[in-house]
Order: structure tokens, then C-alpha cells, then sequence
């Protein structure tokens, strides 16, 4: 009896133990069936996804026919489609002057340089019109931004100071820039003319360069590094057109030109930036405006290679970063040429009579330099100082033309005082003083007020 009660008590136990694993393992089933249907969906889900991506990429890698863009539905204003959306910045800038030159600015040279005079003026005497300029610039689209400026001096001549396309994000710190453009050689180079801290460019442009901004037509390279200070390499491949370069008729560049910039802050008040360049060039028949030891206005050529190298900085002082109530700028800049070809004597005839064409050797190593430093002492008004210096350096000309051009041991220079009036950043009014040694034992005293005016979006000029 005692027996039986107790096999029924196992056998109870024993199938309530069987039911309850039959139960768990069912359970179990279960939640491993919904963690397969789960994994299987989101896998499908993924490859759904992933599929679709390639597809979008491999439709964004293709460009859009033009025939099937959709073009933008026109306003209920009845404005012509697309108008909105073309809205680029434009801007003017009106620039004029009244000049008082001791000296004929016509008879205006560079004693000890070759060319003395290629043209260049230190200014007009009365009231004349200086550059004014036009500019027009937009993004293109996500990748490319464009710029056309076109610049009106005082003869009615208009000419395309720069046009150009330059990347936006090209990643990597690249930026492309391609077209006309201002180079990136020094460091006021690349500043319009507007812009600058006093009414003339340095002595060492109008000796090296074309006068005011060296512009060439070309492609230009630059690579920002991931650094917190600024740390910029850069390139520049050109035509070579302009001086000291010429329009070449020829494939592939004409000259070349190599950057380096380092810059950053000193705490919340001071910033700089030093740099360093070199422009190469190989001119042929490079014609130069020069006038010969008897006072003739002569046409010379240059044919040979020309190297610049240049190292210039700038300083920048401002209470707390606040430039509005004070602020102090120190810049300057420092050029050396050479040389090396020959050098022929009057390659366009003189007064209509033929050519001479006297050629010979020439070398060059020459030298130039400025520092100019501009106080603002309050609220819209500045005062600058500039000294400019060239250094003849050597210079070898070939005998057949030792009686054809100027040949001393001076050293020209300048100093320059200016004020201006800054009523807004659109307006500006400057008066200069200027004593200009240029030419040798003659002293031009030279008195500028300036007017700059800038209408419309004009974009911010560099640092």
C-alpha cells in the first residue's frame, strides 16, 4: 500500500517535470524563430538599402543631360525662369585723385634700372581719374566659385583685371584657382589697388614688376595644412605675359611661380603672417618703354630668364581683436632680381626712322625693398608711413651698348606720409605727401588727395 502511494507520487512528479521542459523548450523555440525572423529582416532591409546607394551614386557620377534637367518652375510674377536663382554680387568701385607733382610726371624714371620708365607714372597732375573697376562674383554651383573684374583708368581703357574659377571644398586643404588672376608673389600683390594703404604702389613694383599688381593667366594650387596656426603651400603655372614675363607664342607655360605663407595669433590682440615666393620667367623680345642717356623716349627688348625672389610680412595690432576704435599695421617686403639674356637697343625705331637693333649682353642682380607702418588712432581716421628703397646692385652690359643706357650708382628712394578719413567702410578719403629721389640729383615733391568709393556686395580682401 505504502508502495503504491509512493510510485503514484513519482509518476506525478515525473510528468509534471515533462510537461514544464516541453513548455520551456517551446518557449525557447519560439523566441529563436522571432530572433530569425528579425535577423532576416533587417539583413533584407540592409541589402535593400545598400542597393539603393549604389544606385544614387552611380546616377550622381554621371552628368545630367541638359535636355532632361528640369528646369525651375517661373514665378507667378511672370519672371523669366532661373532669374532668381542668378543673383550674383556685384560691386563698383569709384577711385580719383588730384595730383601735385614738383616734377613733369611724363619725365618720371628710375635712375640705375633698366627700364628706367616702362610707363609708368607716379601720378597725374590736377584732377584725373585713377582705376576704377567693376566686379561681378557668385558660387557657380556646390564646387566652383567665379569672379570677373574689369578695371576703367583715366584714358577710357577697359581691361579684365582678373577673371577666374577657383574650387570650393576640394577637400584635403586643395584649392584650384584657374583663369586671370593677381599672384600670389609678395605680399600687397594680390591686394587691389583700392585696398591698399596708400595711394601708390612700393618703388620695388614699379622696378621688378608691372607697376601695380602682377597678374598672369594661369593655374594656381594651393594646399592649406590641418595645423591651427596657417600653414599654406602654393603654385602657380602662366602665360608669362605681362613684365617681367612677354606674350609668348608658344605651347605650354611661360612662367612659374612658388608660395609659402606661415601666419596665426599672439593671444586676442596680434596676428601675422610671413611669407616667401619666387616667380620665374623667360621673356623673349620683352619690349620695355625706356629713355636713352641723350633724353629720347626709346623702345628696348629683353630676351633671356628673369628670377624674382621675395620674403615679406605682415603685423597686425588691435586691443582685444577690436579694430574699430584703434589698430596698428606693419608691413613690409623685400625683392631680389636676376637677370641673365641681352638686351637690344632701340627694337622699334625711334620717331618713325627704322630700327637700330642693337643687341648685346645684359646681367642683372638687383635689389628693392619697403616697410610701411599705418596707426589708427581713432575711429575712421589713420595716419601711415612708408620708405622705399632700391639697390642697384650689378649690372653688365655688353659693349656694343655701353653708350646706349644709363649707367650710375644711385640708389633710388622715397618717403610717403598719408592720412585718411574713413567716415564707413565704403568710403574713404586720403591726402599724401610723397618725396620722391627716383631720379638721380632731382627731388619730386608730390602732394595726392585721394577719393574711394565702393558701391554694392563687395567681398572681404585678404588678411
Amino acid at each position: 500500500m505504502k508502495f503504491g502511494f509512493v510510485a503514484t507520487l513519482f509518476t506525478t512528479a515525473l510528468g509534471i517535470s515533462t510537461a514544464a521542459q516541453a513548455a520551456s523548450d517551446t518557449a525557447l523555440d519560439e523566441v529563436r524563430a522571432q530572433i530569425k525572423q528579425l535577423k532576416e529582416g533587417y539583413e533584407a532591409q540592409i541589402k535593400a538599402l545598400e542597393q539603393r546607394l549604389q544606385g544614387l551614386e552611380a546616377a550622381a557620377s554621371k552628368p545630367t543631360p541638359i535636355a532632361s534637367r528640369v528646369e525651375p518652375v517661373a514665378p507667378a510674377s511672370g519672371r523669366a525662369a532661373g532669374e532668381g536663382a542668378f543673383n550674383p554680387a556685384i560691386s563698383v568701385v569709384l577711385n580719383g585723385a588730384y595730383g601735385n607733382f614738383s616734377k613733369d610726371p611724363d619725365h618720371y624714371a628710375l635712375s640705375g634700372f633698366v627700364p628706367a620708365n616702362n610707363g609708368l607714372s607716379p601720378g597725374t597732375r590736377g584732377l584725373s581719374l585713377r582705376e576704377s573697376e567693376l566686379a561681378i562674383a557668385a558660387n557657380i554651383d556646390p564646387d566652383f566659385r567665379g569672379k570677373l573684374l574689369l578695371s576703367f583708368d583715366e584714358a577710357n581703357a577697359v581691361g579684365v583685371e582678373e577673371a577666374y574659377f577657383e574650387t570650393i571644398g576640394l577637400g584635403k586643404g586643395l584649392s584650384l584657382k584657374g583663369g586671370r588672376f593677381f599672384s600670389a608673389l609678395g605680399y600687397q600683390n594680390e591686394i587691389h589697388s583700392h585696398a591698399w594703404d596708400f595711394v601708390d604702389a612700393p618703388l620695388v613694383y614699379r622696378a621688378f614688376l608691372s607697376g601695380e599688381n602682377y597678374a598672369d593667366d594661369g593655374l594656381q594650387l594651393k594646399w592649406l595644412a590641418p595645423t591651427d596656426s596657417l600653414l599654406e603651400f602654393g603654385a602657380e603655372i602662366g602665360r608669362g605675359k605681362d613684365r617681367p614675363g612677354s606674350n609668348r607664342n608658344k605651347n605650354g607655360g611661360g612662367s612659374g611661380t612658388l608660395f609659402a605663407h606661415l601666419g596665426g595669433d599672439i593671444g586676442d590682440s596680434q596676428s601675422y603672417r610671413l611669407g616667401l615666393s619666387t616667380l620665374r620667367t623667360s621673356p623673349r623680345d620683352a619690349t620695355v618703354n625706356d629713355i636713352d642717356p641723350a633724353g629720347t623716349n626709346v623702345t628696348n627688348a629683353f630676351t633671356g630668364k628673369t628670377t624674382i625672389v621675395g620674403a615679406d610680412f605682415v603685423y597686425k595690432y588691435a586691443p582685444d581683436g577690436n579694430a574699430t576704435r584703434s589698430s596698428f599695421k606693419l608691413q613690409g617686403e623685400y625683392f631680389h632680381r636676376r637677370e641673365s639674356g641681352a638686351l637690344t637697343y632701340d627694337f622699334a625705331g625711334i620717331d618713325g626712322l627704322a630700327a637700330s637693333n642693337i643687341a648685346s649682353s645684359y646681367g642683372t642682380s638687383q635689389a628693392g625693398w619697403y616697410l610701411q607702418g599705418v596707426y589708427q588712432f581713432m575711429p575712421q581716421w589713420r595716419v601711415g608711413l612708408r620708405f622705399d628703397k632700391l639697390d642697384r646692385g650689378t649690372v653688365n652690359i655688353g659693349t656694343a651698348n655701353l653708350g646706349n643706357f644709363q649707367r650710375t650708382e644711385y640708389n633710388p628712394s622715397r618717403v610717403s606720409l598719408m592720412f585718411d578719413y574713413n567716415p564707413s567702410e565704403f568710403t574713404r578719403f586720403r591726402l599724401q605727401f610723397g618725396q620722391d629721389k627716383s631720379r638721380q640729383n632731382v627731388t619730386d615733391n608730390q602732394i595726392v588727395l585721394q577719393y574711394i568709393f565702393s558701391l554694392g556686395a563687395h567681398g572681404a580682401h585678404k588678411f
